[in-house]
Formats: structure tokens, sequence, C-alpha cells
């Protein structure tokens, strides 16, 4: 059985008779399937508003975090992030709660069509924004729970890391080049990740949003969480070409070669688990994403690049 199948089927009939249900003051017009992630069904309503339900039980911790964070946390950033105005109890069946938030435009990376300069022009708008997040100071952040996921903690991440590349080589999709083994072994050595932000904790390829060729979104906090700053760092590995890498690192303001190896590590293992996901769906947009992410992330590993020189 994958493990992003859903628990809760959330289709058109459920969607609508929630929100029309809960929130009467909704025209719904219309209703679309805007996407399915391994945790949510999103339905966009009269094309101005997006509603989050969760379809796992793993995700519905996520709910109460995203209402008590996401409107504090909105004005401090120079991209547009979910403002959830809608809050949804259970009801007619669902077991959960869910929100709705203002639609904000964009699409996926996978989906944008950008070339090498168009991937290089989001590196310092992305930058900027993960140094505007990562210092952001928000009451009760303190009650955020701390790298749930343990995305920074290598000695867990490396041998998941290696059993998804595994998969990814298994499945024909990518071969791990010579000098992966080694540098998977230096990031197993870190000592214990020590930061302590505010991350938003799940910044892969497809939470980033494009639209004009410019980065105009970023979505689905579900993980948001406090961290080390490696955990938001993976997308300097996998999206941008290197010759973009150091822009975006010079608008972030600086990462330690440690933070950078966690981060390559963990582009690593989303990329690969992506691929495999994208796969299995039958998504070839996410699916060469994936792939291409993984050949930049992957790529010199043997070479003095591996710790992630920030003038690579």
């Amino acid at each position: 059985m994958p493990e992003w199948r859903a628990e809760v089927v959330v289709d058109a009939g459920l969607a609508r008779s929630l929100i029309g249900g809960q929130f009467p003051e909704l025209e719904l017009d219309s209703l679309r399937l805007l996407g399915e992630g391994w945790d949510n069904t999103v339905w966009l309503v009269d094309e101005r508003w997006v509603f989050r339900f969760p379809r796992r039980a793993i995700a519905v911790p996520a709910v109460a975090r995203q209402l008590a964070v996401l409107p504090r946390l909105a004005p401090l950033l120079p991209l547009a992030i979910p403002e959830p105005a809608f809050e949804g109890t259970p009801a007619g069946g669902y077991p959960w709660p869910f929100f709705g938030a203002p639609f904000v435009p964009g699409r996926e990376v996978a989906d944008a069509g950008l070339d090498e300069d168009g991937r290089g022009r989001l590196a310092r708008p992305l930058g900027e924004f993960l140094r505007a997040l990562h210092d952001a100071e928000l009451p009760g952040v303190e009650a955020l729970p701390l790298d749930p996921m343990g995305r920074a903690e290598m000695t867990a991440r490396v041998p998941r890391t290696r059993e998804r590349l595994a998969e990814v080589a298994a499945a024909g999709l990518w071969e791990p080049p010579a000098g992966l083994d080694a540098l998977l072994d230096e990031a197993a050595a870190l000592r214990p990740a020590p930061g302590r932000v505010l991350a938003h904790g799940d910044l892969h390829l497809r939470h980033l949003l494009v639209a004009d060729g410019v980065p105009s979104a970023v979505i689905d906090w579900d993980d948001v969480c406090r961290g080390d700053p490696s955990i938001d760092l993976l997308l300097a590995w996998c999206l941008f070409p290197r010759s973009a890498r150091s822009e975006f690192l010079a608008a972030y303001g600086g990462a330690s070669d440690e933070q950078l190896l966690r981060a390559r590590v963990l582009a690593l293992f989303l990329c690969a688990t992506l691929a495999v996901y994208a796969r299995h769906e039958g998504l070839r947009r996410l699916e060469d994403e994936a792939v291409a992410g993984l050949e930049r992330a992957g790529g010199d590993a043997s070479s003095s690049d591996r710790r992630g020189r920030r003038d690579s």
C-alpha cells in the first residue's frame, strides 16, 4: 500500500457540503480540485478561496499549527503564504478540522517551464524569503514542535536517504554517482543540529510557486516548526544551477558547511521520494523535475564541493 494513500477521500460532493454548510457567505459557484498531496486534498472555490482538507490522520495536528502561526507570520515575509480566513470543523461524516485561505497565484516549479536562467532568477528572492522567515520572532513560537520529522538529524536521515536512493536506482530513475556514499558517510558523522529558528519544515520542489518567472508564494506549511536552518535550505541544492547557488546563499546571509551538508542530504532524500511518488502516480513533469534535482544535488559528490562550499 503506498504510504501516501488517503485515509479519507474528500471528493467534490463532500467538499461542497462541508464548505457550503459551514460558510454560507461563500457563493460556491465553482469548485475545482487544485491538487492532492500526501496529506491533504485541496479544493479551489470560486477561483478565490483555497480549502485544505486533511486526507490522513497524521496531518490533523498541522491544521491547528497553521491557524495559530500563518496569519501572524504572513506580514513579516516578502513572499505570499496562505493566510487562513475560514476555520472548518468536523461534520457530515468528515472527522477532522480544515481551513480555507485566499488563493495565491503561481505554478509548481515542475510546471513552470523554467530554463537555467529562469531558475537562477529565483535564487535571490528565495534567499531573502528564508532569511526573513528564520529571523522572524513570534510570541508563542516556542510551543511549536522541534524538528518533529528529524530532518536535520543525520544519524536517522542518512540511512533513510540510502533506502530512497536504492528505490530510485531499482526503478531505473537515477543512478547515484561515485562518491555519494562518502558524502553520506560524512553527513552521518555530524554532531546533533543546534539551530532553533522558525522553519517551514518541508520546503521541497512542490511548495515553491512561481508566477511570471519569479517566486510568488510558499505553500503547504503543515510541518511548520522550530528547527535547524538546514531543513529549509535544500532547494539551494536541487533547484538552482551551481552558478546561482552562491547568489542564493549571499541573499540568505550565511550558512555553515555543516548546515549545507545537512541540506544536501535532505535534498537527495526528498527528490528521491518525489521521484518514486511521481512515477507511481504518473506525474511525468514532477518525475523529471525530481530526477533533475537529484542530478544537481548528487553532482560532483566526490569533488571539493562535497561539504557544500559556498563558493561553488
